[in-house]
């Protein structure tokens, strides 16, 4: 547990730890009974509901499932890695594969490298070589990416270029690891894409689906972290209302989860607000008072520069 809290807060937070809700967890295990059961009933009912209502229905179930696969990652709801990754490599969103996703976002949680290229995996900033490197259509995608709607529009494309192209670096260099765990992936999507073709669901609108998934993502990501010479403050605290902090099971209050990566996602509501003023002192002000703020102000404005800072 973080070292900068006092006695009482660390003993409030031991509390929590140690309650029935939390040793169980049954609020994760609700939630990921819920989860899988949507999906199904979505896929199996497309011929009733149709193609665009399934596509509908089905974005707001995969971002529930890629901020459900977050706590998969950090060790909930079992104490058991192997069965966290069992619980969490179903390719409902179909990019990412879980295994990736854990390892590259477990390096993310070293704070001193938060936002800083080519050591945070997660990092939106560019450093000067890879800058430089960036034709002008590159450039200009980056600076779109740097408004809210052009997040929405080109972040899905950036990410998924990024991940095309580190991977297949990775497979070139013959890592065997990578070559396994995207064998697994790629069969593991081939038979989900089979079975949502098999009850009417095309490929094509399944596809789009996840897209819009994670795109509607990204909108948490956007302004999760700033360059800042303090680690602590490069992480935010976005006050957002309902749903998009169900959608993201509270890492709106980012700042929280990074000083507390094992709290639950149910207890970071209560623990930030026991402690509001000591958690906005701590992180520099870095306060968003919700995603709509967010949207007025940089929904066609660059927040900041693609390029960071200090690199």
């Amino acid at each position: 547990m973080s070292n900068y809290l006092d006695a009482h807060h660390r003993q409030q937070i031991h509390a929590l730890q140690r309650s029935w809700t939390a040793r169980s967890d049954w609020p994760t295990w609700l939630l990921l009974s819920a989860t899988y059961s949507a999906w199904f009933a979505l896929v199996l009912h497309v011929r009733e509901l149709g193609q665009l209502a399934t596509v509908a229905l089905l974005v707001p179930v995969i971002v529930l499932w890629m901020s459900l696969q977050h706590e998969l990652l950090h060790g909930h709801p079992s104490v058991w890695r192997w069965l966290n990754k069992l619980l969490g490599y179903a390719p409902f969103a179909l990019w990412y594969p879980y295994t990736l996703y854990r390892d590259s976002h477990l390096l993310h949680h070293r704070d001193e490298a938060l936002t800083r290229p080519q050591l945070d995996p997660e990092s939106r900033y560019l450093d000067v070589p890879q800058w430089q490197r960036s034709g002008a259509a590159l450039r200009g995608l980056h600076w779109l990416n740097k408004t809210l709607c052009g997040r929405l529009l080109v972040g899905p494309l950036l990410a998924l270029g990024g991940l095309a192209s580190g991977e297949w670096a990775r497979l070139r260099r013959g890592d065997l690891q990578a070559l396994g765990m995207w064998l697994s992936h790629g069969a593991w999507v081939g038979v989900l894409l089979w079975f949502v073709n098999s009850q009417g669901l095309a490929i094509a609108s399944y596809v789009l689906a996840t897209l819009l998934a994670l795109a509607v993502s990204m909108v948490r990501s956007y302004y999760e972290h700033r360059p800042a010479a303090e680690p602590q403050q490069r992480s935010v605290l976005n006050e957002a209302g309902w749903p998009w902090r169900w959608l993201f099971l509270n890492l709106n209050l980012h700042l929280v989860h990074h000083d507390l990566p094992g709290l639950p996602w149910y207890y970071l509501p209560r623990v930030y607000a026991e402690r509001r003023e000591e958690w906005l002192a701590r992180s520099g002000q870095f306060l968003v008072k919700g995603y709509a703020e967010l949207f007025a102000r940089h929904g066609l404005r660059p927040i900041d520069s693609p390029q960071h800072p200090w690199h």
